[in-house]
């Protein structure tokens, strides 16, 4: 198990599926987690499991395509938890596969919104409080396969992932000598509430012949944030069963 004693962490999206298990993950690593969502009666539900199993949770409702929001997210978790050390930018939404030339705009624009914006949002406002406390951190943001290749009728899903890994790669630049990594995180089809439905359709895409669990993301989120991955920054980590391979 990674080590993540006395460290503090956000994860956004953090009620269900990837987000819930890092935010697990990390609590049973040792993190007190502050666990985010647009909706906070299933944050306030885990937060309340994890601290029955001796974990230190917080929950917090926050729309991560509000900047204010976001802001002040990182201020409640450092005046609650008492700093913040790992920011997990995973909150993401998709997209229905309408043709691109019938696309409404509003629904372009909600996806960038959530998914590129929101981790910009969550980029800017966590390297202010780790710059403030001096002791540098961790900033990890969800991308995906799509993040390197397209995917027939997902454009702007596709677009917000690739802008996540040119994103990740420009503010680990800036923000090295404060002594914060940034890392992407790039998973394939993951057995989440967002794929419901797709399942059989995708798993053929997959060459070992099965989907990913979110603890298996998990897994790698735990090690990218720990000290372990010191010398990690300014790349994008796939976790795709062989999908980018072929």
């Amino acid at each position: 198990m990674a080590n993540l004693n006395g460290k503090v962490a956000i994860v956004t999206g953090g009620a269900s599926g990837i987000g819930a298990a890092i935010a697990r993950r990390f609590a049973a690593d040792g993190a007190a987690v502050c666990i985010s969502d647009l909706h906070l009666e299933p944050a306030r539900a885990l937060a309340e499991e994890l601290a029955r199993g001796g974990g230190r949770a917080i929950p917090v409702a926050a729309d991560v395509t509000d900047e204010r929001a976001v802001a002040e997210l990182v201020d409640r978790t450092v005046a609650e938890l008492g700093a913040l050390d790992v920011m997990v930018s995973n909150a993401g939404i998709g997209e229905r596969p309408v043709p691109i030339d019938e696309r409404p705009a509003e629904e372009w624009s909600r996806v960038i919104a959530t998914n590129l914006s929101g981790v910009f949002f969550g980029i800017k406002h966590a390297a202010r409080a780790m710059k403030k406390a001096g002791r540098g951190g961790v900033i990890l943001n969800m991308s995906s396969i799509l993040g390197s290749v397209g995917f027939n009728g997902a454009p702007a899903y596709s677009a917000a992932k690739h802008g996540v890994n040119g994103l990740t790669q420009a503010a680990a630049l800036e923000l090295a000598p404060a002594r914060i990594r940034v890392v992407a995180v790039a998973p394939a089809f993951i057995r989440t509430p967002m794929i419901a439905g797709l399942e059989d359709a995708v798993l053929p895409l997959h060459p070992l012949g099965r989907l990913g669990d979110a603890s298996e993301v998990a897994s790698l989120c735990a090690f990218l944030a720990s000290d372990e991955a010191s010398f990690i920054t300014g790349v994008s980590y796939l976790i795709d069963g062989g999908y980018t391979a072929q």
